[in-house]
């Protein structure tokens, strides 16, 4: 791969990272808080790029056309007199795999199949900030099970809360809403479930978002994967709602 291949790749995987990060496809990738970052590694490989294909330019045309200088890419000649070139190592090019997977394929966000084979990742939180005005109070899944779990509910104050999250059933068949919490990007992402009870669909697709109302619930089970908690939530009333702007959640690290 010469110089100005080089250049090419560089310039193709910096505007697929300027894409991704002036777009909503970089949140299948890393958390929202990353954006400036990638938009900036993006900017750099861009500006390599064409500062690669200006050197490479501006010293062809300043050869002599008479006498080309011979480079690294050029014939040469052996202990025998005899010319060579040197051939680039083909596989090479197999560098530009993953830049078309990063144009072409976009991943979905992960869903109940990772959500069921993974434990869940509820931490102990910090502390309780104080709900929002309102009934039902909308609140965040992780934080609902931080709640739950390690405050027994009296943080939510016996009010109804609004929860958002996708279905995920297990082997016996009781539903799950669940949020994918992440740290950096979506290779460290892990679940966070909490049980549905009470009022429940009577169909339910699994990886489709819901939303449900409902109250605290003292039932708890064990994941079976990792036997981290897994509160309940007393569900009152449900429906379908689209897929989020960011499927992702990060309040559990903030």
């Amino acid at each position: 791969m010469n110089r100005q291949a080089q250049a090419a790749v560089l310039f193709l995987t910096g505007a697929a990272l300027l894409h991704a990060g002036l777009t909503d496809l970089y949140l299948r990738y890393v958390k929202a808080g990353l954006q400036p970052l990638l938009l900036t590694a993006g900017a750099v490989l861009v500006v390599t790029a064409l500062a690669t294909a200006w050197y490479e330019w501006k010293r062809g045309r300043g050869k002599p056309s008479t006498d080309p200088e011979p480079d690294d890419h050029g014939p040469e000649s052996d202990d025998h007199g005899h010319a060579h070139t040197h051939r680039e190592p083909r596989i090479s090019w197999l560098l530009v795999l993953p830049l078309l997977a990063l144009i072409l394929v976009a991943p979905p966000a992960l869903g109940s199949y990772s959500a069921m084979r993974t434990g869940t990742a509820l931490q102990h939180p910090y502390g309780y900030t104080t709900l929002p005005a309102g009934n039902p109070v909308p609140i965040s899944l992780v934080d609902y099970a931080g709640r739950a779990v390690y405050d027994h509910g009296r943080s939510l104050g016996g009010r109804q809360v609004r929860i958002t999250g996708f279905v995920a059933l297990d082997r016996s068949g009781t539903p799950y809403l669940v949020r994918m919490a992440l740290n950096c990007c979506a290779a460290d992402a892990q679940p966070v479930k909490i049980g549905l009870t009470g009022k429940i669909p009577p169909v339910l697709q699994p990886d489709s978002w819901l939303e449900v109302t409902g109250a605290y619930t003292p039932k708890q089970v064990r994941d079976p994967v990792n036997n981290g908690p897994i509160p309940f939530v007393k569900v009152t009333a449900a429906r379908p709602v689209p897929t989020p702007h960011d499927p992702y959640d990060e309040s559990w690290n903030t």
